[in-house]
C-alpha cells in the first residue's frame, strides 16, 4: 500500500454511486477501481481507475479484486455465488454473498427475515397464473407483482385487479413472480444504516420517498412520521443490518401503515435515497460505506441541519438534457447540483439537487425551485 493511502477498494459498477464513492475515496485518501464495460461511465470520468469487464463474469471480478484490499458493489448485477467464490479464495468481499443476496432477491429477503420478527404484506410466490388466482382470491384484489430481482425504478412490477389480468401475467416471463396483496399506506422511508467488520453500526434518520410513476422523486428529511415510527424504523435497520451480517451502507426501505412499518425492499450498497446525507450529515453515506469495508471507524449519521430535501434529475421526455444549462439551477440560493456526466434519455437519472434549510418546508421548495428551473431552461 503506498504511503498516505488507506487503500484500495474496487467496485463492481462504474455509474454514478462509484462517482460519488470515488469523491468521498479522495479524501479519505483511498484509491477506487470499478469494473464495469464502459470506458465513459460516470466513475471512470471521474477519475477512478478503470478496470474493463463484466459485473457476472468470475475472470473480471478476479482481475479486479487482485487490484484491491476489498471488493464492493453498487448494483445487484453480480450472482451471489461468485462473490462468495472470491471469498473463498482469499479475497475480502463486503457486503458478503448473503447480504447481497436479499438485495438481489426480494422473495429471498422476505423468507429470510420474516421469522426474526421482520414484517411484510402478506406475500407468496407463484409459478403460474393459478397460484396467482388463488392467492389474490385468498387476500384480495388487486395484488402487486414483482420480478423477484433486476427490476428498479418502478420496472418489473405490475398491479394485477383481477382474475384476467392473473391469466395474462406470465406472458413472456420465464420463471416464478413475487406476489403481495396491495397495501394502504400513508408513507414510504428509507432508512440508511452502517455496519462495520466489527459489528459497529450507525444508523441515519429515516427519510421519506415519494415516487412519481414507480421511480423516486423526491427524498427529504425529517420524515413527517410520528416519534415511535421514527424510532421502530430505526431499530428495524439496525436489527436487518445485524441479522444479514451486513458489512457496509444498505438501504431498509420500509411502508408507514396504520398497523405499523412493513419492509418493501433492500438495497445492499450505497441508495439514491441516501444522497442527501452529502450535505445534511458529517458523513455522507458513500464516505461511510468507504469506512465500513475497509474496516476503519464509522463516522456520524446524525443531522447537522434542520431540515434537508433531494430531487432527483431525470432526462426529459423529449430527450432533451436539463443539465446542459445549470446556470438557472445555480442561482437557487442553497441549492446543490449533482450531475453524473450521464447521457440523457428520457425518465433517466442524470444528477440530483440537494437543498438544506431551517424549516423542511423551505428545503422541499429550494430543491423543487432549483429542479423546476432545470427542467424549463431554453436552449439558448
Amino acid at each position: 500500500m503506498a504511503s498516505g493511502v488507506t487503500g484500495t477498494v474496487g467496485v463492481i459498477g462504474g455509474g454514478q454511486l462509484a462517482r460519488m464513492a470515488h469523491q468521498a475515496a479522495i479524501d479519505l485518501g483511498v484509491d477506487l477501481c470499478v469494473l464495469t464495460p464502459d470506458a465513459d461511465a460516470p466513475a471512470v470520468r471521474a477519475g477512478a481507475r478503470h478496470i474493463p469487464g463484466s459485473a457476472d463474469r468470475y475472470e473480471d471480478l478476479l482481475r479486479l479484486a487482485a487490484c484491491c484490499d476489498v471488493v464492493t458493489l453498487e448494483h445487484e448485477l453480480t450472482p451471489p455465488e461468485l462473490l462468495e467464490r472470491l471469498a473463498q479464495e482469499g479475497h475480502r468481499v463486503a457486503p458478503g454473498a448473503r447480504a447481497a443476496s436479499l438485495g438481489r432477491d426480494k422473495a429471498k429477503a422476505r423468507a429470510v427475515l420474516a421469522p426474526h420478527g421482520v414484517p411484510t404484506a402478506p406475500w407468496t410466490m407463484a409459478s403460474d397464473s393459478r397460484e396467482l388466482e388463488a392467492f389474490g382470491d385468498e387476500v384480495g384484489w388487486p395484488l402487486v407483482v414483482k420480478r423477484p430481482s433486476g427490476g428498479y425504478d418502478g420496472r418489473g412490477v405490475w398491479d394485477l385487479h383481477g382474475q384476467e389480468e392473473a391469466r395474462a401475467a406470465f406472458e413472456g416471463i420465464d420463471g416464478p413472480l413475487l406476489a403481495e396483496a396491495r397495501i394502504s399506506f400513508t408513507h414510504e422511508l428509507a432508512v440508511m444504516v452502517v455496519r462495520g467488520h466489527d459489528g459497529e453500526t450507525r444508523v441515519y434518520p429515516p427519510f421519506e420517498t415519494v415516487q412519481v410513476d414507480g421511480q423516486c422523486h423526491e427524498v427529504f428529511t425529517p420524515a413527517s412520521v410520528s416519534a415511535d415510527a421514527d424510532r421502530e424504523a430505526r431499530r428495524l435497520a439496525v436489527a436487518v443490518a445485524h441479522l444479514v451480517e451486513l458489512v457496509g451502507v444498505m438501504a431498509v426501505e420500509l411502508f408507514v401503515t396504520a398497523d405499523g412499518l412493513l419492509l418493501n425492499e433492500l438495497a445492499v450498497r450505497p441508495h439514491n435515497s441516501g444522497h442527501l446525507t452529502i450535505e445534511a450529515c458529517p458523513t455522507s453515506q458513500f464516505e461511510n460505506h468507504l469506512r465500513a469495508v475497509l474496516g476503519l471507524p464509522l463516522g456520524a449519521t446524525d443531522l447537522e441541519v434542520p431540515a434537508a430535501a433531494m430531487v432527483n434529475v431525470v432526462g426529459s421526455m423529449d430527450g432533451r438534457d436539463p443539465l446542459e444549462h445549470l446556470a438557472p439551477a445555480l442561482a437557487v440560493p442553497r441549492a446543490r447540483v449533482h450531475a453524473y456526466q450521464k447521457s440523457a434519455r428520457p425518465g433517466r437519472k442524470i444528477g440530483h439537487i440537494t437543498a438544506t434549510g431551517p424549516t423542511l418546508d423551505e428545503a422541499r421548495s429550494t430543491a423543487a425551485r432549483a429542479a423546476s428551473a432545470l427542467s424549463t431552461a431554453v436552449p439558448a
